[in-house]
C-alpha cells in the first residue's frame, strides 16, 4: 500500500458517493460504506480540510463484502446492507454466499468530533457459521488541496500506526505545529489485531445475531495529547438526534407541498440538503460550498444559497452577511488578491493554509462576492422589514461600494473587471473560475482585465436594492447618486455588451474593451437582475431557449456550436442547476413565463435519476435525445449548497413571491405553476413580523388562485397580475 508522497493523481469518481455530515465533520465512501485504499478521489473522512481517514475496508473471511443496497437520505445517517460472497475457513469447508447480513449504521457526531458504525451481523442459515471478520485502516492525513493534485505532498509526516490498550492511533505531526490523529476504538475489542488491522473470530449459531461498534475519533491539539477516555456514544441515541436536528431545520423553514409526489421529494431532498451543509464559523453560520472539494466558506456560494432561501429561512443570511463583513478584505496583498472592501472568495482552516503554502486564508479572488454581498444586504432587509443590520454593518456597505467603483483590474473603466495577481489565484473570477471557462468566438481565451456580462448586472441591482435602504435610513443624496449610477451603467452596458450580429451579449468584455462573444449561459443570470434592455430580451430568451443551449435536461453553460463546448468541460456546456434556477427567475422578470416552467420542470425531471432525488452542482450537457437520463459529472459535488437552493428558489420565483415587508406587504406578481402541478401549499413563509401559509390551485379556465390559509402578523399578501419591475422594489 505504499504510495508517493511527493506526486498527487487527480480525483476519479465520487459522483455515487454515499455521503454523511454533521458540523464541520463529513465523511465520503463507496456503496459499501469503505473507503478504497491509497485512493485520490475523494472518498475519505474529512474535517478542516484534512483527510483523517482514506483507507477502511471490511473482509470475510479475507473476501470483500457484496453491498445489496445503501442510503444516505437522512444527510448525517447512513444505512448499508451488506452479505458476503463464498468463502472457505479450512479445505473443505466452504461457507455459501448471502449465508451472513451485516447492517452497517453509520452517525455522525459532529459536536464530539465523532463517526459511530453500528455493525450488526446476522446468520441466516439453519447451521452455525464461523465468521472471521477483518478490518484495515489507513490515513495519510492529505490536505483537501493535495488530494485534488494541486499542491504536491511536501510537509508533515504520518507517524506509525500504534495500539494502546486496544485502540488504534493513526497520527501525524504537521509542519504548522499541529497534532491529527483519528483514534479507532472498538467493542467489543478484536481478538487480534497488529499494525493497521483488526480482526474477529465470530461464531454465530442458527438464527443468531451480533453486533459490533467501530468509532473514530478525531483529534487536532498543539500537542499529542496521551489517549483518553473515550465517550461512548450510542449510535442510536446519536441517530435520534441527528433525525430531530433535521425536523427541527424542516419544520423551522418554510414549505412546499403539492399533489407532484416528484416535486415533493425534490423539494424536502433540497431542504434537507441545505440543512446538512449548514456549518458554523466563529459563531455564525453558513452554508458550505459543497461537498467533498468545498467544505468550507466561499463568499459567492454562501451569498447565492441564502438568496435562493430567502423565502425559506431568511435568518442564517444575516449571519452569512456578518460573516463576510468581519473577513471584508482590509489591505492590499497580491497574494491573496486582497483589496480593501472586497468580499472574500474562500476561506480554509487546513495545514497548507496555515502554512500560508495556499492564498485561501481567506482568499479574495472572487469578482462578484462583493456586489453580491449587496444584493444579499438589500434583499435580506425586503424580507425583514429592519435597517437594524443594515446600519450596523454600514461600514462595510460603503466599502464594498469603494471597492466596486475604485477597485478590479481596471479601476480607471465603466465595468467591474478582475486580472489575478497572485501566483496561485484564479485566473478566472466570476462564478465559471475555470481557466477556460471565458473565450472568444473563435475558442481563444479571453485576455485580461475581463468584465464579465453577469457581474455588472449583479452591480446594477446591488446599487438599486442599496439605494432604497439608503433612502429609508434618511441619506436621500447617497440613494440617488447609486440609483443615477445604476441608470448610466445599463444605458453603458446594453450598449457595450450587446453584439449586434448574433443578437445576445458578449459573456465578457476584455482587454481593450472587445468583446468575447460567444453564445453563452451568462446573459440568462444577467436577466435576473434587471439590467437588460427590454428590447433586448426576448433576443436572450430566445437564445437560452434554443436546441443548441437547452439540453432537455437544462440550459447548457456554452451552446453546442461553439467551439470550446464540451459536455463534460466544467463550464464549457454542461448543466448547472443554480445557473438554471437565477436563469428562470431572469425569464419571470422579463414575463417569460412558460420558459420559466421548463427550465423548472426539466431541473426537476433530472433531479429524479439522482440518488435520494438530490440535485449535484453539475451534470453533463448530453442531450436528452441521447441519453434517457442526465449523465453524471465525475467529481460533481453532492450535496452542494446553491444546487439544493436552485428548485426551492425556482419555486418561488415561479409565485412570484417578491418581500416588501418595509411596506408590509408580501407581493405574489403573475404566480404560475409547473404542468404537473394543479394544487400547491407554501406554508411558514417567514416576512417581517408574519408567518404566512398560502394555497394555490389551478382554476378551470387555465388561471390560478392564490388564497392566505394563514397570516400571523402585519404583513399583507397582494396578488399581482402585472411584470414585476425591480427599480419600484
Amino acid at each position: 500500500m505504499k504510495r508517493n508522497a511527493e506526486t498527487s493523481a487527480k480525483p476519479r469518481n465520487v459522483a455515487r458517493a454515499v455521503v454523511t455530515k454533521a458540523g464541520d465533520v463529513f465523511f465520503l465512501s463507496e456503496q459499501n460504506g469503505e473507503l478504497p485504499a491509497d485512493n485520490q478521489d475523494g472518498f475519505g473522512l474529512y474535517y478542516h480540510d484534512c483527510r483523517y481517514l482514506d483507507g477502511y475496508r471490511i473482509e470475510f473471511a479475507g473476501t470483500p463484502s457484496n453491498v445489496l443496497v445503501s442510503a444516505a437520505n437522512r444527510g448525517s445517517i447512513a444505512e448499508f446492507e451488506l452479505t458476503n460472497q463464498e468463502f472457505k475457513i479450512s479445505e473443505g469447508i466452504s461457507t455459501p454466499v448471502q449465508t451472513f447480513g451485516v447492517h452497517l449504521q453509520r452517525v455522525i457526531d459532529g459536536d464530539q468530533l465523532t463517526v459511530l458504525d453500528a455493525i450488526t451481523i446476522d446468520n441466516y442459515d439453519v447451521h452455525a457459521h464461523e465468521l472471521p471478520l477483518s478490518f484495515g485502516f489507513e490515513s495519510h492525513f492529505e490536505d483537501i488541496f493535495e488530494i485534488r493534485g494541486l499542491h504536491p505532498k511536501k510537509i508533515g509526516s504520518a507517524n506509525k500506526p500504534e495500539w494502546h490498550g486496544g485502540v488504534l492511533v493513526l497520527s501525524y505531526s504537521g509542519a504548522d505545529g499541529v497534532m491529527r490523529r483519528t483514534e479507532v476504538h472498538f467493542d467489543p475489542a478484536p481478538a487480534k489485531f497488529s499494525g493497521n488491522f483488526a480482526e474477529y473470530k465470530l461464531k454465530l449459531n442458527a438464527g443468531e445475531r451480533t453486533q459490533l461498534k467501530i468509532s473514530f475519533q478525531l483529534v487536532e491539539t498543539q500537542e499529542m495529547p496521551m489517549v483518553g477516555k473515550h465517550v461512548r456514544s450510542d449510535p442510536q441515541e446519536v441517530a435520534d438526534g441527528l433525525d430531530q436536528a433535521s425536523e427541527k431545520w424542516l419544520s423551522g423553514s418554510a414549505e412546499v407541498h403539492c399533489n407532484s409526489a416528484q416535486l415533493n421529494r425534490v423539494m424536502q431532498r433540497s431542504l434537507l440538503d441545505l440543512g446538512i451543509l449548514k456549518s458554523e464559523l466563529d459563531g455564525y453560520h453558513y452554508f458550505a460550498a459543497g461537498l467533498p472539494w468545498y467544505g468550507a466558506l466561499f463568499g459567492r456560494d454562501s451569498i447565492i444559497s441564502a438568496l435562493q432561501a430567502l423565502a425559506y429561512e431568511p435568518n442564517i443570511a444575516q449571519d452569512i452577511i456578518r460573516l463576510l463583513a468581519h473577513y471584508q478584505g482590509r489591505k492590499n496583498d497580491d497574494w491573496r488578491d486582497e483589496e480593501p472592501g472586497k468580499i472574500l472568495h474562500e476561506l480554509r482552516r487546513g495545514e497548507l493554509a496555515n502554512l500560508n503554502e495556499i492564498p485561501q486564508t481567506p482568499y479574495y479572488g472572487s469578482v462578484d462576492s462583493t456586489p453580491l454581498f449587496l444584493i444579499l444586504v438589500g434583499e435580506h432587509a425586503n424580507w425583514t422589514g429592519d435597517l437594524s443590520l443594515f446600519k450596523e454593518i454600514g461600514p462595510h456597505v460603503r466599502r464594498a461600494l469603494h471597492w466596486i467603483d475604485h477597485g478590479g483590474a481596471d479601476p480607471n473603466g465603466r465595468y467591474l473587471s478582475y486580472a489575478s495577481k497572485s501566483s496561485k489565484g484564479l485566473g478566472n473570477q466570476g462564478w465559471k473560475d475555470s481557466g477556460d471557462s471565458v473565450m472568444n468566438s473563435d475558442g481563444s481565451l479571453a485576455t485580461p482585465p475581463i468584465a464579465l456580462v453577469e457581474v455588472q448586472g449583479y452591480v446594477y441591482r446591488a446599487k438599486l436594492l442599496i439605494a432604497n435602504l439608503y433612502e429609508r435610513a434618511g441619506d436621500k443624496e447617497t440613494a440617488e447618486r447609486l440609483r443615477n449610477e445604476a441608470a448610466q451603467l445599463k444605458k453603458d452596458f446594453n450598449r457595450d455588451f450587446w453584439v449586434e450580429s448574433k443578437k445576445f451579449y458578449a459573456i465578457a468584455l476584455q482587454k481593450d474593451g472587445r468583446p468575447a462573444a460567444v453564445i453563452s449561459s451568462n446573459p440568462g443570470q444577467a436577466l435576473w437582475t434587471g439590467i437588460i434592455d427590454d428590447d433586448k430580451a426576448e433576443a436572450v430568451v430566445d437564445h437560452l431557449a434554443a436546441e443548441d443551449m437547452f439540453s432537455g435536461w437544462g440550459i447548457r453553460t456554452l451552446s453546442h456550436k461553439e467551439p470550446r463546448y464540451n459536455p463534460i468541460g466544467y463550464h464549457l456546456g454542461t448543466v448547472w442547476p443554480h445557473d438554471n434556477s437565477i436563469i428562470a427567475a431572469g425569464f419571470r422578470h422579463y414575463g417569460f413565463d412558460e420558459q420559466a416552467i421548463r427550465v423548472l420542470e426539466s431541473i426537476v425531471d433530472a433531479g429524479q435519476h439522482f440518488e435520494h432525488a438530490r440535485l449535484p452542482e453539475v451534470f453533463g450537457g448530453f442531450s436528452q435525445h441521447d441519453f434517457a437520463v442526465p449523465v453524471r459529472y465525475p467529481v460533481a459535488c453532492h450535496p452542494q449548497a446553491w444546487a439544493a437552493g436552485s428548485v426551492p428558489f425556482m419555486m418561488s420565483s415561479l409565485l412570484g413571491l417578491r418581500a416588501d415587508a418595509f411596506n408590509h406587504r408580501l407581493r405574489v406578481t403573475r404566480p404560475v405553476l409547473p404542468s404537473f402541478v394543479s394544487e400547491l401549499d407554501f406554508r411558514r413563509i417567514k416576512i417581517g413580523d408574519s408567518t404566512i401559509d398560502l394555497h394555490c390551485e389551478r382554476t378551470s379556465n387555465g388561471g390560478l388562485q392564490v388564497d392566505v390559509v394563514k397570516n400571523s402578523g402585519s404583513i399583507k399578501v397582494e396578488v399581482e397580475q402585472q411584470r414585476e419591475h425591480l427599480e419600484a422594489a
